[in-house]
C-alpha cells in the first residue's frame, strides 16, 4: 500500500509523524511519499520540497506570495498523481492541501483524507460544503467537529489530539530546570510569540512590553522562550531587550525537547499566540493568557466572519471562558499584563477546565496517531 502524505507545518508535521507511525503497525510494507518536515523526514518521507516554503498563514500573506505557493501546489498535485497513492492525506493548512486535493481529485479517482478538520464552526461554514467535492474522509482533533463535517457529505472521525499522548516532565525535571536556570522564587513565565516568522515579528514586541509591565509588579520575574526551529533566529533577536533575563531555548539543541517539556512544567505562567499551543500548555497544567495579531485586512475581513466569542481551544473544548485572549486590537501590553498578573493570583479555575480539556480529546484513550491510521485505513476497507 502507498500513501502519499502532506504537511505544511511544524504541527502537521508531527501529525503526519504519528500517522506514519500508526500505519506502519497496521499496515506492515506501506511505503510513503509526500511533503514533509523534520519529523517526517525522520519516520522516512523524502519530502518534495521545504515545507517553510508554503507554511503562511493570513489572507495578506497568501496573496503577497500567491504565485511561488501556486507552482508549490501544482507541483505537488502532479506528483501524487503521478505516484497513483491509494489514498492521499493532506494535513491541516487548508489553503495549501484543498487546493491540491482539489487538482487531484479532477484527473484522479484517488481517495482524498484532510486531518484536521477546517474551522468551519468558528467562520467560513460554507468551506465543509465545498470541500466535499474533493474530500472523502476527514480526521478530526476535536470531538465537537465530525456532525459539521457529516452534514456536508464527508465521513468524518474523530481521532483525538496528539497533544494527549505527548511527554510531560516531572515535578523533578520541572524543579531541575528552575534550580539551572537560577529561578527563584519569582514567578516564571512563559513566552511563546509563534512558529511563523509573520506571527513573531508582529508579536513579540508586544510580548515584550507586556512582560515589562508585568516585571514592575513582580520582582524576580523570569522569562523563558521556547522557540521554533523556522524562526529560532528572529525570535532570539527579539527578545535580547526584554526584562527577566530571558531564557532562550534554542530548538537546535539536542536537548531541546526535554528543556521544553521541563520549560513547560516549570512555568507558572504562559503568554502565548493563539493556536494549538494552548493544548500543548493544558496538558502541562500551565495556566495561560492568550494573544493573536494579525494584518489590517486580514483582521478586517476575519473579523466579520467569526461565529465564535473566544478562539482559545482550552476554552472551546472545555465550554468555558476562563482563558484571557487579547486578538486583533485588544492586544496591547497593558491588558496583557494585568490578565497575566491575575493568572498567576488564581490559576484554579484554569487548571479544571485545562483537565477537562485532556479528558475529551481523549487522554485516556489509544494514541491519536493509531487512531488515525485506524481511520484511514477503514476509510479504504483494509482496517
Amino acid at each position: 500500500m502507498q500513501v502519499f502524505v502532506t504537511a505544511g507545518e511544524p504541527s502537521g508535521d508531527r501529525l503526519g509523524a504519528a500517522l506514519m507511525a500508526g500505519l506502519r503497525e497496521l499496515a506492515p510494507g506501506v511505503r510513503f511519499a509526500g511533503l514533509g518536515g523534520p519529523e517526517m523526514t525522520a519516520a522516512g518521507l523524502q519530502s518534495l520540497f521545504p515545507i517553510e516554503e508554503i507554511s503562511i498563514m493570513g489572507i495578506v500573506e497568501i496573496l503577497s506570495r500567491y504565485r511561488p505557493l501556486k507552482r508549490r501546489i501544482a507541483e505537488t498535485a502532479e506528483a501524487v498523481i503521478a505516484a497513483k497513492p491509494d489514498v492521499l492525506v493532506t494535513i491541516d493548512l487548508p489553503e495549501f492541501s484543498l487546493r491540491v486535493a482539489k487538482l487531484v481529485k479532477a484527473r484522479s479517482d484517488i481517495r482524498v483524507v484532510h486531518y484536521v478538520a477546517p474551522t468551519v464552526w468558528a467562520w467560513r461554514p460554507k468551506r465543509a460544503e465545498r470541500m466535499a467535492a474533493h474530500v472523502d474522509q476527514v480526521l478530526a482533533l476535536l470531538p465537537f467537529e465530525p456532525p459539521f463535517m457529516e452534514a456536508a457529505g464527508m465521513r468524518c472521525d474523530f481521532v483525538g489530539h496528539p497533544v494527549v499522548s505527548q511527554p510531560v516532565a516531572s515535578a523533578a525535571e520541572a524543579e531541575a530546570f528552575r534550580s539551572a536556570h537560577e529561578v527563584g522564587q519569582g514567578p516564571l513565565v512563559l513566552a511563546l510569540p509563534g512558529s511563523r516568522g509573520s506571527e513573531v515579528a508582529r508579536l513579540a514586541p508586544v510580548f515584550g512590553a507586556a512582560l515589562a509591565k508585568l516585571a514592575q509588579a513582580r520582582p524576580g520575574l523570569r522569562v523563558v522562550v521556547p522557540a521554533a526551529g523556522a524562526v529560532a533566529e528572529t525570535v532570539a533577536g527579539a527578545i535580547r531587550d526584554w526584562p527577566g533575563d530571558p531564557v532562550f531555548l534554542d530548538p537546535r539543541a539536542a536537548d531541546h525537547p526535554a528543556q521544553k517539556r521541563a520549560a513547560f512544567a516549570a512555568a507558572d505562567a504562559a503568554l502565548a499566540a493563539s493556536g494549538t499551543v494552548s493544548l500543548e500548555l493544558a496538558a502541562a497544567d500551565t495556566p495561560m493568557v492568550i494573544g493573536y495579531d494579525m494584518g489590517w485586512l486580514s483582521h478586517q475581513i476575519i473579523g466579520r466572519m467569526l461565529r465564535v466569542d473566544t478562539v482559545t481551544l482550552v476554552n472551546l473544548v472545555s465550554e468555558t471562558r476562563v482563558v484571557p485572549e487579547f486578538i486583533g486590537k485588544a492586544c496591547r501590553p497593558g491588558p496583557i499584563a494585568t490578565a497575566l498578573g491575575a493568572v498567576l493570583d488564581d490559576p484554579a479555575p484554569q487548571r479544571a477546565a485545562m483537565a477537562l480539556t485532556m479528558e475529551r480529546l481523549g487522554r485516556d484513550g489509544p494514541p491519536p496517531g493509531l487512531r488515525a491510521a485506524r481511520a484511514v485505513l477503514e476509510g479504504l476497507g483494509r482496517a
